[in-house]
């Protein structure tokens, strides 16, 4: 049984100190007032136009169908989801009603959300504010290693395309690497390598791009030969490439991990010495790195013939909208959520795929 709207306004700001509460159920306030001059049906097509909408985070159907009833619920759903947002995202949906006729008190003044919730409050209490010591340090030259196997690969001349257009917007100085053999690859790897050492000090961070098909740990070149994937990672760790010590290392992997296919569903440590036994500072041998993979281990990736791969493609869009603004963990969050909600079919049978991040990043990293 659902709660009085009362009840309900309470229930969302739990989380919230008591000025940014009063603040927040003032919001829910007005924006129930607004919801409320909409009929039983206008309110149906509310709903169903925001579970639609291209907005971040995505209000899921579950929490629509639990929270967005009556107009009470949906004003503390839009509240607690999109915050100081609420007001835009209101706004964007009247239009699409449309009820053009409630937008004049949304519209009428920018700095309306920040009067409700003053500006001294802006941020939740568990928000962080973060600082520069908490980024990298990407203003030395950022390298990037390009590879991509275009042998039995439609679409891949399309990712190299994408991936350059990305590369240079980020400011990175690109080497090429098509079509080659496994040892043509590791020949070029190491001199690749080998010149980040040379210039040590003026490095901030390296990308490698490996797009290719593969399996679970490798990646095939044009005439089949496998090369471990653990072996390229290890080529550039603390110890083998001393220029990139505390700097990122990302790695995006653009190759099949096996041959299963998601087709989707209906909608102990080791323990530790605590003494110190070195004054010497140490790093351990795998640190900064981030790795981002197509799909989960022993799956099939996806690539259009025309368009490219959909992770590549999603990752143009992502940029398109974003910029540089987004940690590259946040970035590559948002080319999740549009990879996992898109319909791909393979051979007319749908199929899904989920993009896997590993780090182990020490700080943030903006391009």
């Amino acid at each position: 049984m659902e709660g009085k709207p009362q009840e309900r306004l309470k229930l969302a700001v739990t989380w919230a100190p008591p000025k940014v509460a009063q603040a927040m159920e003032k919001l829910q306030r007005e924006l129930q007032e607004t919801l409320e001059m909409l009929s039983p049906q206008e309110l149906s097509n509310f709903r169903a136009i925001l579970k639609k909408l291209d907005e971040e985070p995505r209000v899921s159907p579950v929490q629509l169908e639990l929270e967005g009833r009556p107009a009470a619920g949906l004003a503390a759903l839009l509240a607690k989801h999109y915050y100081l947002e609420a007001p835009r995202v209101l706004a964007k949906v009247l239009k699409q009603l449309p009820r053009a006729d409630l937008l004049p008190r949304w519209q009428s003044d920018p700095t309306a959300c920040s009067r409700v919730i003053p500006t001294k409050i802006l941020k939740r209490s568990f928000d962080y504010v973060e600082n520069e010591l908490d980024r990298y340090d990407l203003s030395g030259k950022r390298k990037a290693f390009l590879m991509c196997v275009k042998k039995d690969r439609p679409g891949s001349d399309q990712d190299i395309r994408q991936m350059e257009t990305w590369l240079g917007k980020c400011q990175f100085e690109r080497t090429l690497c098509i079509d080659p053999d496994k040892k043509g690859l590791i020949e070029t790897l190491t001199v690749f390598r080998d010149g980040l050492n040379e210039i040590k000090d003026e490095i901030a961070c390296c990308l490698v791009t490996l797009m290719s098909h593969g399996e679970n740990g490798f990646i095939k070149m044009k005439n089949g030969d496998k090369v471990s994937l653990e072996d390229v990672f290890e080529m550039f760790n603390n110890k083998n490439c001393p220029a990139l010590h505390e700097k990122p290392k990302i790695f995006i992997i653009q190759a099949c991990r096996g041959e299963k296919k998601d087709n989707g569903i209906e909608t102990d440590d080791e323990p530790m010495e605590s003494d110190d036994i070195s004054e010497r500072r140490r790093l351990p041998t795998f640190s900064d790195y981030f790795i981002i993979y197509p799909t989960q281990p022993d799956h099939v990736a996806l690539r259009h013939s025309r368009n490219g791969s959909v992770m590549i493609a999603a990752m143009i869009d992502v940029f398109q909208q974003y910029g540089n603004k987004c940690h590259i963990v946040d970035f590559f969050t948002k080319v999740n959520n549009k990879v996992v909600h898109a319909e791909f079919y393979l051979h007319e049978e749908p199929i899904k795929v989920s993009l896997v991040m590993e780090s182990t990043l020490t700080r943030s990293v903006y391009f």
